[in-house]
């Protein structure tokens, strides 16, 4: 077997020692005086037997024991001081779930309760944590097991997952997904596998994907996660899943198998990773890619309140980056900071994530908070684009061939790092998001900003050999406004969180032509429909990498919540059947021009030169009128038309024709003087217009007339 598919050292292995077969304990705990393994036969089950694991150095404890086999149900135990003020919280008498297990059976609903500490209400937040005494009651009844697995049986079971595609970085076109909300009303699905794997992986579903040109699926996060206790007590739940659990299983809410509960048994757990892969499969096999959306930031135990479920009981101060007196920082906002700067938790994130790749056939990742996992304690948590956890993968045999997309920043000091990750991974672009927003939706933004976020942001991501690709342009994402609701809201409504409105973000660079959500005055309901179809020609025909927000192109509100995070419901839930008819093919044209045409998805860098001897320009850059801009115009934030001729051909071939680009806002009517010759409109974004080839091109000469807001493609022929 080669290094790259070994199984990970810690945890708990199939192993044969002297002879016989058994199970190799191993866990990582460096500030613990003692260790023991609590093996079950069933989750609600009572122990029935406990083994005293040895250590045997680098604070790791281990055991072997003999005559065990896959699919038993284990849990650890930690002994050590108490004493909150100095970080340290065991308690043996809670049951902790290994870091490193492959699988978990039982209940979770309420875990967000199982804290390792006594307070009067476990629902009240900010009790005084130094009166934080240890939970004298054994838990183990109210915990999830553990579950054995046979590891290399798993691995096949990930070798034997269709390949993945092969698609060029300008290629790629990342659609977000929640697995429940895309497909929980899809009126195709069988209703039993609605807002599941098996969903998903429906025909009526990935030909949805495929029809809009879809090359990868990003995921919202499916790694085992659980609710938090101030959701439990508002009734709601976790419908995002940035609360991770498990890192090495899928989440078993969206698995048709189980009925979306957590397994009760392993053969169900078993069941939940064979639809996972069954899943990325059949998206393989229709030509998509998946990527994951991972949080290696925090874990679901949260702040000092919350509950003690796995790394806090086996020593808070190995796990967490942690400040004086026992506190720990807090640099994902969620109550606490996985420390990746020490080797084991690095290792604990390697190893799910090849996890993930070789058992589960994943494609890439994108990392959340991802400057965390960039802080480095030598240099008092201060982000580096080569730490060690950054470093690790880029030099790792089987991550460096995936794809790594980071969504550059946190919320702790220092946090925000667009354009700061090194050469091989891509990025979130909100400067892009919020750019394209503000020139559309009367926001002012100069031409100079949007010549920038359409030409991939080079002011940010030109450098160190980094390539357009790096760019993931959003106009929307998980966390805010859906496309429908971004124009039609000046404000957030998010009363149904129970926050009074007091979540999400207020600063959306949002509009509504006059009307406060839902209208049916025709005139609103034109102009909305106008700023949309801009919108989404700007994000097709920028360069870098496009990615939409799942329902985007169906139309789909959440009635002005722009922090949905909460809202497993309606809300969030894709309306399929009263998707907005003329968007879903107005997007799948769009994506189809982008890959016809090689200028709106250069592989290189624009640099205002030829790129064959004599020729043209690469890009050439025009005012509202037709003539060359200048300086002065770049920066007057009342100009709202621009124009670019881009002449570029195929990556190492020629250009056989160029483009003439217009983006007009809107406000007021003009009229551009075209280059000579006779161009074909290929794409007018206020009449929904696309034409994929000369015949149904419009021909156009002398001059094009804007009067509402419009993006517009036109190209000539450079042959015959």
């Amino acid at each position: 077997m080669s290094p790259a598919h070994l199984a990970p050292a810690l945890g708990a292995h199939l192993h044969e020692q002297n002879g016989q077969s058994g199970v190799q304990f191993a866990v990582w705990a460096p500030q613990a005086e003692g260790l023991e393994v609590c093996l079950f036969d069933s989750a609600p089950g009572p122990e029935t037997q406990r083994i005293v694991l040895a250590h045997v150095g680098n604070g790791i404890w281990q055991a072997f024991v003999p005559g065990l086999s896959a699919g038993q149900l284990y849990g650890l135990r930690a002994h050590g001081p108490w004493a909150p003020e100095a970080g340290h919280r065991f308690n043996p008498a809670r049951l902790l779930l290994d870091p490193w297990a492959l699988a978990l059976v039982g209940g979770t609903e309420r875990l967000a309760l199982q804290a390792g500490h006594t307070v009067a209400d476990p629902l009240k937040p900010d009790q005084p944590w130094a009166e934080h005494r240890p939970a004298p009651q054994d838990n183990a009844a109210a915990m999830p097991k553990c579950v054995v697995l046979d590891a290399q049986a798993e691995l096949e079971a990930g070798h034997a997952i269709a390949p993945r595609p092969v698609i060029a970085g300008e290629r790629v076109f990342i659609y977000e997904a929640h697995v429940k909300a895309l497909t929980r009303l899809h009126p195709e699905v069988p209703e039993a596998q609605r807002g599941s794997y098996a969903a998903l992986a429906h025909p009526a579903v990935t030909a949805h994907l495929q029809r809009l040109g879809i090359t990868t699926v990003c995921l919202l996060p499916v790694h085992q996660h659980i609710s938090e206790r101030h959701l439990l007590a508002r009734g709601l739940v976790n419908h995002w899943g940035y609360n991770t659990l498990n890192a090495f299983a899928p989440e078993p809410g969206y698995a048709a198998a189980t009925g979306g509960t957590d397994p009760a048994n392993p053969e169900q757990a078993a069941a939940v990773r064979a639809e996972f892969r069954f899943m990325v499969d059949a998206l393989h096999r229709a030509g998509i890619e998946v990527v994951l959306d991972v949080v290696f930031n925090h874990t679901a135990e949260s702040d000092l309140d919350g509950p003690t479920l796995s790394w806090r009981g086996l020593g808070q101060n190995a796990w967490y980056v942690m400040g004086e007196h026992g506190l720990p920082h807090n640099f994902s906002g969620c109550g606490n900071s996985l420390n990746v700067s020490e080797p084991r938790v690095l290792q604990w994130v390697m190893d799910s994530l090849r996890w993930w790749v070789q058992a589960y056939g994943v494609d890439g990742f994108r990392f959340d908070l991802a400057v965390s996992l960039g802080r480095v304690a030598a240099l008092d948590h201060a982000f580096h684009p080569h730490a060690p956890l950054l470093n690790a993968m880029a030099q790792d045999p089987v991550l460096r061939h995936v794809r790594l997309i980071a969504e550059p920043w946190d919320i702790g000091p220092n946090g925000y790092h667009c354009g700061g990750f090194a050469p091989g991974w891509l990025e979130w672009n909100d400067r892009f998001r919020d750019g394209v927003r503000a020139f559309w939706l009367g926001h002012h933004a100069s031409l100079g900003e949007l010549a920038s976020r359409v030409c991939a942001s080079s002011d940010l991501f030109n450098h160190q050999g980094r390539l357009p690709a790096a760019s993931v342009n959003l106009l929307t994402a998980h966390d805010g406004y859906t496309l429908a609701d971004l124009t039609a809201y000046a404000h957030k409504h998010n009363a149904a969180n129970g926050e009074d409105n007091r979540d999400g973000h207020s600063h959306n660079l949002s509009a509504n032509a006059g009307v406060e959500g839902p209208s049916d005055d025709p005139l609103v309901q034109h102009r909305r429909g106008l700023w949309r179809r801009a919108l989404l020609a700007t994000l097709f025909c920028a360069q870098g990498t496009p990615q939409l927000l799942a329902g985007d192109e169906l139309g789909h509100s959440q009635q002005g919540n722009n922090n949905s995070y909460c809202q497993d419901n309606p809300i969030t839930w894709l309306d399929w059947p009263q998707a907005d008819g003329e968007l879903p093919g107005f997007v799948a044209g769009l994506a189809a021009l982008r890959r016809l045409h090689p200028g709106l998805r250069h592989a290189r860098w624009f640099s205002g030169q030829p790129t064959v001897k004599g020729g043209p320009a690469d890009i050439h850059w025009l005012h509202g009128d037709g003539q060359a801009m200048h300086a002065e115009a770049w920066h007057n934030s009342q100009h709202c038309t621009l124009g670019a001729v881009i002449t570029v051909g195929e990556a190492g071939q020629p250009p056989a024709e160029r483009l003439l680009m217009v983006w007009h806002a809107g406000r007021g009517h003009t009229t551009l003087a075209l280059p000579p010759g006779t161009w074909s409109l290929r794409l007018d974004s206020a009449r929904a217009f696309v034409a994929l080839n000369e015949a149904a091109g419009e021909p156009v000469t002398g001059r094009l007339h804007c009067a509402e807001a419009r993006i517009c493609v036109l190209v000539q022929s450079l042959q015959g």
